[in-house]
């Protein structure tokens, strides 16, 4: 929602445009490192509890960015409130793990990875439309609003799904009085100190970030591809205001086209993703694999910078908006097929899923982070047409060889380092 309010944002505030696109950043920097304590805590005391807690740090710090008109309270934040917002999105994953079985996995984090997709997507709408009629601020107290309504209902609505934590749960309202049973290896649940314990866990990412180089690996296409869509999003709007004369409203509208690439690769792909693991799955006489993921990633890792050629070039010969949007969507669907894949490989392979997730999201929110920073210098020197090109050319040179070495060499690669988190 910010993103069509950055010039506002700017001008109220008396800082440079390179500062406020920093400003914009920070929230998925934010994302970057709080993802190694929320997985820890979530190992240790659960995902809902975190995920409340988390949320309502996020309403907090979202609600003060725009108090006062500060410069540097909104730039602490949007770092803090991008640290509790990361909950959502690195806990998805663990949850679905939890819920569902391999072979019906595609399908429901499509479902669960819709909304922090198509909610960046289709806020500028919204964002536009605040800033327009009533003021800027607003769009941080609405978002807040609406996320603690959200939170209120979850307290009530929403159960625990993590294993250890319910078993635990089991055996104390079974043996009350005794706290022993609570060790038993079965539960996966052993009591020590609240240090000892929270470094157990919070070392957990990073020994998988350094002993796995699956991570390293999987995490790099993830970064970039990830880092890729920050970027469209963040300079999404200031091309159809000063390339096509659109007004902010009008400008906001075209992000419709990135919801729908969005929803159709959520409702399309994840039956497509579950259809193709089965039928490996068949194929290998009910053996599953990790790899069997691969198949829809290479459909991602192919429309994203098919889509980027489309976009940047019609986007820089001044082709009518249809064509345009067209591009953006293939774009986003390749994106979204992209991370959906890797996604459900990382909960195939890690027993600690939480971990994972927060281990291979660190370089993808720094890009995130970093690259909407170059975005004006990049396209202002190289235009929209070029510009994309050499995003979409560097994606290929590192996105398309990742599937193939996923493919032939993903076994022996996941074998290295194995066991070392545990």
């Amino acid at each position: 929602m910010m993103a069509s309010a950055l010039p506002q944002i700017s001008r109220d505030l008396g800082i440079s445009a390179t500062t406020t696109q920093i400003t914009f950043s920070l929230f998925v920097l934010g994302q970057a490192f709080a993802p190694f304590l929320i997985a820890a805590l979530s190992e240790m005391y659960g995902r809902k509890p975190v995920w409340i807690g988390s949320c309502c740090f996020y309403q907090l710090w979202n609600a003060l960015c725009p108090v006062g008109k500060s410069a540097p309270l909104m730039i602490a934040g949007r770092f803090l409130s991008g640290c509790g917002a990361s909950a959502g999105v690195v806990l998805t994953g663990p949850i679905m793990a939890d819920m569902y079985r391999a072979k019906d996995r595609g399908k429901s984090l499509a479902i669960a990875s819709f909304i922090p997709y198509f909610g960046p997507a289709l806020g500028p709408i919204v964002g536009g439309l605040v800033s327009d009629h009533i003021e800027w601020r607003w769009l941080f107290w609405i978002l807040s609003i609406f996320s603690a309504g959200n939170t209120f209902i979850a307290y009530f609505l929403v159960h625990e799904t993590y294993t250890p934590i319910l078993l635990q749960r089991r055996l104390k309202s079974r043996f009350p009085s005794s706290r022993s049973c609570f060790d038993q290896p079965g539960t996966g649940v052993v009591h020590r100190g609240l240090s000892k314990g929270l470094s157990i866990h919070l070392l957990r990412p990073m020994i998988i970030l350094t002993s796995r180089p699956i991570i390293l690996i999987i995490s790099w296409i993830w970064a970039i591809s990830f880092g890729l869509y920050v970027l469209v999003l963040s300079s999404f709007a200031s091309l159809w205001m000063d390339k096509y004369g659109q007004s902010q409203t009008q400008s906001t509208l075209n992000y419709i086209a990135l919801a729908i690439g969005i929803t159709i690769s959520s409702q399309a792909g994840g039956p497509l993703m579950d259809y193709i693991f089965r039928r490996l799955r068949d194929l290998s006489n009910g053996e599953t694999t990790p790899e069997f993921r691969v198949p829809y990633l290479i459909i991602g890792v192919i429309l994203l910078p098919v889509g980027l050629f489309w976009y940047g070039w019609a986007a820089g010969r001044g082709m009518h908006w249809a064509f345009v949007d067209v591009g953006a969507a293939i774009f986003t669907c390749g994106t979204f097929i992209t991370g959906s894949a890797i996604n459900a490989y990382l909960i195939d392979e890690f027993k600690h899923a939480a971990s994972a997730s927060a281990a291979a999201r660190m370089l993808s929110n720094v890009f995130g982070f970093a690259f909407p920073i170059f975005a004006p210098q990049l396209f202002s020197r190289l235009g929209y047409g070029w510009g994309n090109s050499l995003l979409a050319f560097v994606f290929i040179g590192v996105g398309l060889p990742c599937p193939v070495v996923l493919w032939f060499w993903g076994a022996k690669i996941r074998a290295l380092g194995r066991g070392a988190q545990d």
